[in-house]
C-alpha cells in the first residue's frame, strides 16, 4: 500500500472496526460499501446540508471497543459528488498530525493513540473539523452505545423513572439530554416507545422540545407517531412546539400517517410559518418523493414571508439525490402558478450571474 488515498483506506491501514454516519441533517447511518462509492465518486453524496457532508466517523481497535470520534465537514460540488482535493488534505493533516507511515505495521498506525501536544494542535487546526450540536452529540453517543452493545449512560435510569411517571411531572429539572437520547435510541427497551405514547402530553415544553430534537433520529413505531401528530394539531397556537413535534417525525416521515400531516399543513389556504416549511425541507424532505406533493410544496413556499426563502430552500433541496430529478420535473410542470414560474426564473437568473 503506497498511498492513503480515501479515509476508508486511512482507517483500515490502522486497524480499526468504523461507522460512519451523516449528521448534517438527521442521524443516518452510511454503509460501509455506501461510503466507499462515495469516496470515488461513484455515487453522489446522499444526505447533503449546505453544499457539505457532515460525516462522523466512529472507529476503535479491536482489542477495546473504547470508540472515537472525527467529525468532518467535506464540501460536494454541483453534481453532488465529493470534492477530492478536499478529502485529500485532510487525510493529508491526518497522516502528517498522527505521523502515519504508510508502509508500517498495523501497530505502528493506531488512530486511537492519544497525541502529542503538538499533534493534537495539528489536529484541531484541522480546517474540515466542526462541532455538531449538543444534542446531536448526545443523540451520536447513545446510538453508538446500542450499536456496539454498550450499557446506557449514568442519566437514563433518572429519565426512565420520569417518562414512566414515578417522579412526578414537575421534577423534570435534573434530566439531561444524554437521558433522553438513550431512551430515544433504546425506544423498544423497558417498553420506552409505549411510555412516550402514553405519557408525552403530561411532559412540559421543557422536556419534549430536547427529546423531539433526539427523536428525529428514530424511525418511530406507529402509535408514537400518532402520539406525536396529535400533539402537533392541538398546539396550532404553538409555532415553536410544533416546530419540534413535527422535527421530531423526521426519519419516519415517509410513514403514510406523516405525509398526510405535511399534506394538510402544505394544502390549507394561507400562509405557513416559515420555520415549518424549513424544517419540511430540511429534516422531513423524505416525505417529498412525491411529483404533486413537492409542487405544492414549491407553490406554498413562493408565498412564504421571507422573499429569499424559496432560494435558499430549492438550492438545498436541489442537491438532495433523491429530491433532485422529481424537481426537475416539477420545474417543468406546465401547470405552475405564475408566481412558481417567475421566482424559478428569477432563482436561474441570479445562479447564472
Amino acid at each position: 500500500m503506497s498511498t492513503i488515498d480515501n479515509i476508508s483506506k486511512l482507517l483500515t491501514l490502522s486497524d480499526s472496526q468504523f461507522r460512519i454516519y451523516d449528521i448534517g441533517r438527521i442521524i443516518t447511518k452510511i454503509s460501509k460499501n455506501d461510503f466507499e462509492k462515495i469516496e470515488l465518486n461513484q455515487m453522489p453524496y446522499p444526505y447533503p446540508s449546505q453544499g457539505n457532508a457532515c460525516i462522523a466517523i466512529v472507529f476503535w481497535q479491536k482489542k477495546s471497543l473504547e470508540p472515537y470520534l472525527w467529525f468532518v465537514k467535506l464540501p460536494i460540488d454541483e453534481r453532488g459528488l465529493l470534492n477530492q482535493g478536499a478529502r485529500n488534505h485532510f487525510i493529508a493533516i491526518i497522516v502528517e498530525a498522527l505521523g502515519l507511515e504508510v508502509n508500517s505495521q498495523q501497530n505502528k498506525n493506531d488512530l486511537t493513540l492519544t497525541p502529542s501536544a503538538q499533534q493534537e494542535e495539528l489536529l484541531k487546526s484541522n480546517p474540515y473539523h466542526f462541532t455538531p450540536a449538543q444534542y446531536k452529540l448526545a443523540a451520536l453517543n447513545s446510538i453508538i452505545k446500542v450499536e456496539l452493545k454498550q450499557p446506557p449512560s449514568q442519566h437514563y435510569q433518572y429519565c426512565f423513572d420520569y417518562i414512566s411517571g414515578k417522579l412526578g411531572w414537575q421534577n423534570w429539572h435534573n434530566i439531561a439530554i444524554q437521558g433522553l437520547a438513550d431512551i430515544a435510541a433504546r425506544l423498544k427497551q423497558d417498553n420506552n416507545d409505549q411510555l412516550l405514547a402514553k405519557n408525552l402530553s403530561h411532559f412540559p415544553e421543557q422536556v419534549i422540545l430536547p427529546l423531539c430534537g433526539v427523536l428525529e433520529n428514530q424511525v418511530l413505531p406507529l402509535a408514537l407517531i400518532d402520539t406525536l401528530i396529535l400533539s402537533f394539531e392541538k398546539n396550532n397556537e404553538n409555532s415553536l412546539l410544533q416546530q419540534h413535534l413535527l422535527r421530531a417525525l423526521a426519519a419516519s416521515s415517509e410513514h403514510p400517517h406523516v405525509i398526510t400531516l405535511i399534506k394538510k399543513l402544505i394544502e390549507k389556504e394561507g400562509s405557513l410559518d416559515d420555520d415549518l416549511l424549513i424544517v419540511i425541507a430540511t429534516r422531513c424532505w423524505l416525505a417529498l418523493q412525491n411529483n404533486n406533493l413537492l409542487m405544492c410544496f414549491l407553490e406554498k413556499l413562493v408565498h412564504a414571508q421571507d422573499s429569499g426563502l424559496f432560494m435558499a430552500i430549492f438550492k438545498d433541496l436541489i442537491a438532495i439525490p433523491a429530491i433532485r430529478p422529481i424537481l426537475f420535473t416539477c420545474m417543468r410542470q406546465p401547470n405552475r402558478s405564475n408566481a412558481l414560474a417567475q421566482a424559478i426564473g428569477q432563482l436561474f437568473n441570479q445562479l447564472r450571474e
